[in-house]
C-alpha cells in the first residue's frame, strides 16, 4: 500500500525514487548508490578479493597496452571518451602510455558522480599535465545525445569499462548499443568491458563478500533518501538479497524488508508501506558469453573487431566498430 499525492519534481533523483517506490514490484536503479558516500564505498569494493572483475580488467589493460594503444592511435588525433569513467583506475594504464608516446588525444571522462569527475581531473593534472582532460557530468544517455550532434570530423574512441553495461537487461542493452552507434561515424570505435558466464559461485560472491561492503553499498541508497528526500528509513530493516541465474547469465541485489513496516519520505509527501519480506530491486548485472555479444553487436547495427580477455577468461574487453 502507498499514499500518492507529489506530482512535481525538482530532481531526476526525486522523480526515480517515487516512481520506483510506488511502482510493483519495487525498484530503484542502481545509478543512484553514487553519491560521495557511495564513490567511497564502491572503491573498496573494487579492492575485494571477491570482486574479480576490477583485477581482471586491469590485467587486460595491462598485458594489452601496447596492442591497443596502437589500435587507438591509427586514429590520428581522437577524442577518447570514457562513460562512467569512475577514479579510471584502469584507464590510466593506457593513458600513461599515450602520454609517453605523445599520441594527440582529449579524454572526455563522464560520469553522474562530480565528486569523482573532480578527484579524477586532479589525478591526472597532477600526474600527466599534458593530458587534455575534459571531464563532462552527466548520464549516458544525455552525453550520447550530444556525442551524436557533433559538428566535428575528428575521430572518437567510446569506452565503456567494467562492464557498466550489465546494468542493463538486453533489451535496454541493445537501446544502449544502438545509441551509440548512432553518435559513431565511420572509423570511430567502441571499447567495452563485459564480464564473462562463469561459476556460479564466484559471480554470487563477487556481490555479496563477506565484509559487509556490498551490503553497504546497496543500503547507502537508502540513506541517500534520508538525507536528501528528508525519509525515515531504518536499514536495520532491511536485508541486502543477492541472487544469480546461470541460465540467463542474471545477477541481482535487492534490499528486502525483515518486517511489516511504514517509510515517510517528506520532500515527496509519501508514505510507503512494505509488508513482510517485500523486495526492493536496486541491481542487475549481467555476464554474457561469445554468443551473446554477437547477438547484442548484431542487433546493434555493430561488428566485433577484435576482443581481449584475462589469462582466466573471466572478463572480456570487446572493440566494435560501425557494421
Amino acid at each position: 500500500m502507498k499514499t500518492k499525492q507529489q506530482t512535481q519534481f525538482r530532481t531526476a533523483f526525486e522523480q526515480e525514487v517515487y516512481e520506483g517506490l510506488t511502482a510493483f514490484p519495487k525498484k530503484i536503479s542502481s545509478k543512484w548508490f553514487y553519491n560521495k558516500e557511495g564513490d567511497k564505498l564502491f572503491q573498496q569494493i573494487m579492492a575485494l578479493p571477491e570482486y574479480y572483475l576490477t583485477g581482471c580488467e586491469y590485467a587486460i589493460m595491462d598485458t594489452h597496452k601496447d596492442e591497443i594503444t596502437t589500435l587507438f592511435k591509427e586514429r590520428a588525433g581522437f577524442d577518447l571518451v570514457e562513460l562512467g569513467a569512475g577514479d579510471g583506475k584502469k584507464t590510466k594504464i593506457l593513458l600513461e602510455q599515450f602520454a609517453a608516446e605523445g599520441i594527440n588525444f582529449t579524454y572526455k571522462p563522464i560520469d553522474i558522480s562530480q565528486n569523482m569527475l573532480d578527484e579524477l581531473k586532479d589525478d591526472i593534472n597532477r600526474n600527466w599535465p599534458q593530458i587534455d582532460i575534459k571531464p563532462e557530468q552527466g548520464t549516458y544517455f544525455e552525453v550520447l545525445k550530444d556525442l551524436g550532434n557533433r559538428d566535428t570530423d575528428r575521430k572518437m574512441v567510446i569506452m565503456v569499462l567494467g562492464s557498466n553495461i550489465g546494468n542493463l537487461a538486453h533489451p535496454q542493452a541493445v537501446d544502449f548499443l544502438i545509441n551509440i552507434r548512432r553518435s559513431m561515424s565511420t572509423g570511430d570505435l567502441l571499447f567495452m568491458g563485459l564480464d564473462q558466464k562463469k561459476d556460479p559461485q564466484l559471480v554470487l560472491s563477487a556481490y555479496n563478500d563477506d565484509q559487509g561492503i556490498t551490503e553497504a553499498f546497496n543500503k547507502n541508497l537508502l540513506h541517500r533518501i534520508n538525507k536528501e528526500l528528508e525519509s525515515d528509513f531504518d536499514t536495520t530493516k532491511f536485508k541486502h538479497w543477492p541472487v544469480y541465474d546461470p541460465e540467463t547469465g542474471t545477477a541481482k541485489s535487492f534490499l528486502v524488508s525483515t518486517q511489516n513496516q511504514k517509510v515517510t519520505i517528506k520532500k515527496l509527501n509519501l508514505e510507503i508501506n512494505f509488508t513482510a519480506w517485500e523486495s526492493i530491486h536496486t541491481e542487475i548485472s549481467q555476464k554474457y558469453d561469445d554468443d551473446i555479444v554477437e547477438w547484442l553487436a548484431k542487433e546493434a547495427g555493430l561488428k566485433i573487431l577484435t576482443q581481449y580477455s584475462d589469462e582466466q577468461d573471466r572478463f572480456t574487453d570487446y572493440v566494435f566498430k560501425v557494421n
